[in-house]
């Protein structure tokens, strides 16, 4: 059974260029869809994504990169196989690599992820 990914607006392209300032109130305005996912710059061997999200995505996991979470505006929830995590406003969490989890955000919510470049958004 596959999932469907097209109900998910996921660019991994990386949007600013070093040098550049990046105002994130306005990139997060620019953000149009119910599920959004945005490359915002590349650090070393990691990537920053802003997330501007309402709904749920799916149960999935990563298997070589860890995924951090940090919610900007929001409400956030963290759906693990054995608990939930709420985030809130200026609240981060680190999911390890090979933990099946999921994100849920009852209202817009916009969030910084910061990963493995070479990381599957939608999971492995």
């Amino acid at each position: 059974m596959s999932e469907d990914f097209t109900k998910y607006s996921i660019n991994t392209d990386i949007e600013f260029e070093p040098l550049k300032l990046l105002d994130f109130p306005s990139i997060i305005a620019s953000c149009k869809e119910d599920w959004q996912n945005v490359g915002i710059c590349r650090v070393n061997d990691c990537v920053v994504r802003l997330g501007v999200v309402q709904g749920e995505f799916h149960w999935h996991k990563h298997d070589k990169e860890d995924e951090y979470f940090y919610v900007i505006s929001g409400l956030l929830y963290i759906d693990l196989e054995n608990r939930t995590v709420e985030l809130k406003p200026q609240q981060g969490f680190l999911v390890p690599k090979g933990v099946v989890h999921r994100t849920r955000a009852p209202e817009r919510t916009a969030m910084m992820m910061i990963e493995g470049y070479t990381v599957k958004p939608t999971g492995d």
